[in-house]
């Protein structure tokens, strides 16, 4: 993957630069729904982590294999048992939180499995959101691209609900990067941010 490469990818996942930011060259990282191992891939060739993602789909591990990136084939929902606890430096999981049953449960064992996690979900309270629904329409976007009859979500939620699963359930938000369209937004941000990026520990 190339220079070139790098940039088209992060102006395709805005996300992907704003959680390589966050961690350190030489990481342990585990990659939660990895898909096609894109993240892992600019991981490691923009901050040098050591990573494993875990995925599902039998295409998905297919790809990651081929490219070279270390995959465990196992459903997010069964939990992450088969890992020991602080085995990683940081647990990502990036735009998969809203599709997601157990999320309660998947947040604790992020926390449990890595000294800190990194979440990416998009906003359902982003005011083109808004307006669907206000429209009597749910919202499709580019961050939800998907009909209401075929979408992988099932925990659609906001900046603030997100924020409130923290705050009850002892998880310590360290920072937070709120975006629209791969450009930071400051004020406002669960009306005017399309998509957010979460760096969290446990609490105390």
């Amino acid at each position: 993957m190339s220079g070139h490469d790098h940039a088209t990818l992060a102006a395709v996942r805005p996300d992907f630069a704003a959680i390589a930011a966050w961690i350190p060259e030489g990481s342990a990282v585990l990659d939660l729904g990895c898909g096609d191992g894109s993240l892992l891939r600019y991981l490691r060739e923009t901050r040098k982590v050591v990573g494993y993602g875990v995925e599902i789909s039998d295409a998905n591990v297919a790809t990651c294999i081929a490219n070279g990136v270390n995959v465990i084939q196992n459903d997010l929902e069964s939990g992450l048992a088969d890992f020991e606890d602080d085995a990683f430096d940081f647990v990502i999981l990036s735009q998969t939180l809203q599709a997601t049953k157990h999320t309660e449960a998947l947040v604790n064992e992020i926390l449990r499995v890595g000294r800190e996690g990194i979440v990416s979900f998009p906003n359902f309270g982003y005011w083109k959101n808004r307006l669907q629904v206000l429209q009597g329409n749910m919202p499709i976007s580019d961050d939800m691209p998907y009909q209401w009859y075929d979408t992988p979500n099932v925990h659609l939620c906001t900046f603030h609900d997100f924020e409130n699963l923290c705050l009850t359930h002892s998880v310590q938000i360290l920072e937070r990067q709120v975006m629209t369209g791969g450009r930071r937004v400051i004020a406002f941000a669960n009306l005017l941010g399309s998509m957010a990026v979460y760096r969290v520990k446990r609490a105390g």
